[in-house]
């Protein structure tokens, strides 16, 4: 029998798809256009494909899932027997996308708790997957939202580019303008605040950027459980080099996901972004 309580999420929180089978979660699409061609994040088109066509200077564009996507998913929920739904997105201060789907719910037949998630990527996904396990439990509508929102609170996410200049071109680049000044010298490292990109440090070398990468996963982890995801574009050889020293490094580590993100954050971001978001495990 399925959950009462559906849970709805975008393509931006790049789970893994036997995660979302496993846990029923239904995924709406947002849209990248690329040299004006339409296609669907993730079933149309991946990091990989959008860092070559960043590489060749194609124009690049993304866009959020019109309402009537999110009504139609709340719609297929409840014909699948929910009698409510989750539905978590991106932050608001980065895409319209939650907007969209709190559009989209005026028009559902059953109540959906539309959630900001302040965050992109795991920062989403581990919401997500609280709130799927939190439904798959039994869990009533507010129990459900409940866990997404404590996960959202707990969570950090970090990560480094290899330049600002997707960025600003994309027009994402928030208080981290402050840093293209000197963008040629440096090596971005940026967080996620307020539902924000913002700067975080400026470091000479990509080496010592990832190594310092490091430490702050490490600190924002503590000796307690936490969950780990490793993301990145077109870089995975540094990608599970890091997670294999946090696997040695967090005392604490309950689970380690390595996660190549799609093409909506690659357009914003550029090839060779990495990033680490740590997620304490409730107790």
């Amino acid at each position: 029998m399925p959950p009462s309580v559906a849970v709805v999420t975008d393509s931006t929180a790049y789970l893994p798809q036997e995660e979302v089978s496993r846990l029923g979660i239904t995924v709406v699409p947002l849209q990248v256009v690329v040299g004006g061609r339409p296609f669907d994040d993730v079933a149309q088109i991946g990091g990989a494909e959008m860092g070559e066509a960043l590489r060749e200077w194609a124009p690049v564009s993304t866009s959020r899932p019109a309402p009537r996507r999110f009504t139609d998913a709340y719609d297929e929920a409840a014909a699948g027997g929910a009698t409510g739904v989750v539905s978590l997105h991106l932050s608001g201060e980065m895409s319209g996308t939650v907007e969209a789907a709190r559009t989209g719910a005026l028009d559902a037949p059953i109540p959906v708790e539309v959630i900001d998630s302040r965050s992109i990527a795991m920062g989403l996904g581990f919401p997500v997957l609280a709130a799927a396990e939190a439904a798959a439990g039994g869990g009533t509508l507010a129990a459900v939202a409940d866990a997404a929102r404590r996960r959202k609170d707990s969570l950090r996410s970090f990560f480094y580019v290899d330049t600002l200049e997707y960025l600003r071109r994309g027009g994402r680049i928030g208080a981290a303008a402050t840093l293209l000044g000197s963008a040629l010298m440096i090596k971005p490292l940026l967080h996620i605040t307020e539902g924000t990109i913002s700067p975080l440090e400026k470091v000479r070398t990509a080496s010592r950027a990832i190594a310092r990468l490091e430490d702050l996963a490490v600190q924002a982890a503590g000796p307690g459980p936490v969950d780990v995801a490793v993301q990145h574009i077109s870089a995975r050889a540094r990608a599970e080099t890091l997670a294999e020293r946090l696997s040695q490094r967090l005392p604490g580590l309950a689970a380690l996901r390595v996660i190549e993100t799609g093409a909506v954050i690659g357009a914003h971001v550029g090839p060779g972004m990495l990033g680490v978001t740590v997620s304490p495990v409730p107790s």
